[in-house]
């Protein structure tokens, strides 16, 4: 069994497996547009994580980890309660270099109760800097997925604009409305 990890999992894998391997996922892309109000904020200030979005065309690339068959019923337990919070798993193909396998991601959809619509890049990186939850800083999700895909060689513009914006500080001034 196999799970794509396209965010936290990347860095902060907290699970036992039997290897792990660059891999990517077609027609999603990461977005900073989960609420988290559980592990990188609170129920009052929520923080942002990653998701997947549909995108026709592109390609997310992470980290697969194949999972050992004995110890499988476990590992999903926790990674259940650690994925809360509107994601579900999702069965997907998983394309390596040399060939493709079925597994799983955590996904949480556009229909779940924390998903935040139509945030500019500014207003997610106010949000990130501000909120700090029972798994630490929203800050340091945002660099350590940026500093995990950057040792794999991998780019992604919007974690990397997000990281830029809040290493920089350099955020919109809040609305006068």
């Amino acid at each position: 069994m196999w799970i794509f990890g396209y965010g936290s999992l990347i860095w902060k894998t907290g699970f036992t497996f039997e290897s792990r391997e660059p891999a990517f996922i077609n027609g999603w892309q990461r977005r900073f547009c989960q609420a988290s109000p559980d592990h990188r904020g609170t129920p009052e200030f929520p923080g942002r994580v990653v998701t997947l979005i549909q995108a026709p065309g592109e390609q997310c690339h992470g980290i697969a980890y194949r999972l050992p068959s004995d110890q499988l019923e476990e590992i999903i337990e926790e990674l259940d309660y650690r994925e809360k919070n509107g994601y579900e798993r999702l069965a997907i193909d998983i394309h390596f270099r040399d060939r493709t396998e079925l597994g799983f991601v955590y996904h949480a959809d556009e229909q779940n109760p924390s998903f935040v619509r139509e945030e500019s890049p500014f207003e997610i990186a106010n949000r990130i800097s501000q909120s700090h939850g029972p798994s630490g800083s929203n800050i340091e999700y945002v660099l350590e997925l940026q500093k995990a895909l950057r040792e794999q060689q991998i780019i992604d513009s919007h974690v990397t604009e997000l990281a830029d914006l809040i290493s920089g500080q350099a955020f919109e001034p809040p609305s006068t409305e």
